[in-house]
């Protein structure tokens, strides 16, 4: 516990830093685009949440090495490997002009580095055929770059409403971290309840006022880690099935598959185009807007009151993960039970005939 009180105190005190002196660099770091399709704020906001949360792992990091190497060495390494998925974000933060190819290449070397430091490397999913190719040491390493990578563009593409991001991703970390805690594994015990820490650390100022945001930075960096636990904990536990993290991260994962789907089948765009079809956009739109009307005033109160329904949604993916993490029917069953309630809710959203436990009376 002293490891997340320690990530959560740093990141507290350098994100409100980072916010009481945004005047000096919100020309670089300010989201100062309020026109496009997913952008619900009227003021400029530091988009580098994310350096605090890396300075909180940093801290972590070095104090474990100080106090049980055996740990903190390993620790700093994966900080060591996260760099490009990081660096990569915060230049997109910075000057918002990296791409998402490039992005996701970064992250895929991010991904390669540690398999390089840490043997990090999946050789296993549990599917006939798909197993007997990974026994193959380059296409096991190609299928781990792109796992991780996909994982950490999948937390930035719920990254757009305050707390959204941040608490889906305390929810996996900390599902990751107690089965890790349960099979005796102290460094990916550690990572995740640093992690936590350092989210929470940021979550009290992004959450609900939206002081500054998790930026591509944060984000991609959060995403990594999400990944390389998962990669590692498969790895190094054989009694832990690999759906147990696909079942964790299936909110992110599917919101991001289904959005490929809409966009190139659908619409014919560029699965890169942002448009304002995701889930979280139309449960703003069409729940929490209908319930709170459209005063300008409230657009904060709005945008914070959308988060709950998708930590929601989530839960309805950690809870059973947790329950059946050594089974693998049991969470192939989930997963395709929950991309079965994704899909029907979207299109109940969609066509505005929300459940009703969703609905909210206008003035409460």
């Amino acid at each position: 516990m002293q490891i997340l009180l320690a990530a959560f105190v740093i990141s507290l005190v350098a994100t409100l830093l980072v916010v009481r002196y945004g005047h000096l660099h919100r020309h670089l770091s300010g989201d100062q685009d309020f026109s496009g399709v997913q952008k619900f704020h009227r003021h400029a906001v530091p988009r580098i949440g994310g350096l605090g949360i890396m300075l909180a792992l940093l801290g972590a990091g070095l104090w474990l090495a100080w106090q049980r190497p055996e740990v903190g060495r390993p620790f700093l390494l994966l900080l060591l490997a996260s760099l490009p998925a990081f660096m990569g974000g915060l230049a997109e933060d910075v000057t918002k002009r990296v791409g998402v190819l490039a992005r996701l290449g970064l992250t895929m070397g991010a991904a390669l580095l540690g398999f390089w430091l840490l043997d990090a490397v999946l050789t296993r999913v549990d599917v006939p055929l798909v197993d007997d190719l990974l026994g193959y040491g380059v296409v096991a390493l190609l299928f781990t770059a792109v796992a991780v990578a996909g994982v950490a563009n999948a937390i930035n593409i719920i990254d757009g409403f305050n707390g959204l991001a941040g608490m889906v991703s305390v929810m996996i970390l900390g599902a990751l971290g107690y089965v890790a805690y349960v099979l005796g594994d102290h460094l990916l015990w550690n990572v995740c309840i640093a992690s936590v820490g350092a989210i929470l650390g940021f979550f009290v100022w992004n959450y609900p006022r939206g002081l500054i945001f998790m930026g591509d930075g944060g984000a991609y960096l959060i995403g990594f880690l999400i990944g390389e636990v998962s990669v590692l904990l498969v790895t190094r536990h054989p009694e832990v099935s690999p759906w147990f993290p696909l079942l964790l991260v299936i909110y992110p994962v599917f919101e991001t598959l289904f959005s490929i789907y809409r966009k190139k089948f659908l619409r014919g765009m560029s699965p890169g185009m942002p448009d304002g079809l995701h889930l979280h956009m139309l449960v703003f739109r069409r729940l929490v807007r209908w319930a709170t009307g459209d005063c300008p005033k409230a657009l904060v109160r709005r945008n914070a009151a959308t988060s709950p329904y998708l930590w929601l949604l989530c839960s309805l993916s950690i809870i059973p993960a947790l329950l059946f993490w050594r089974y693998p029917g049991w969470l192939v069953f989930f997963s395709l039970a929950f991309a079965v309630a994704y899909v029907w809710l979207y299109r109940r959203i969609v066509r505005f005939r929300s459940p009703g436990l969703l609905k909210r009376q206008r003035g409460k």
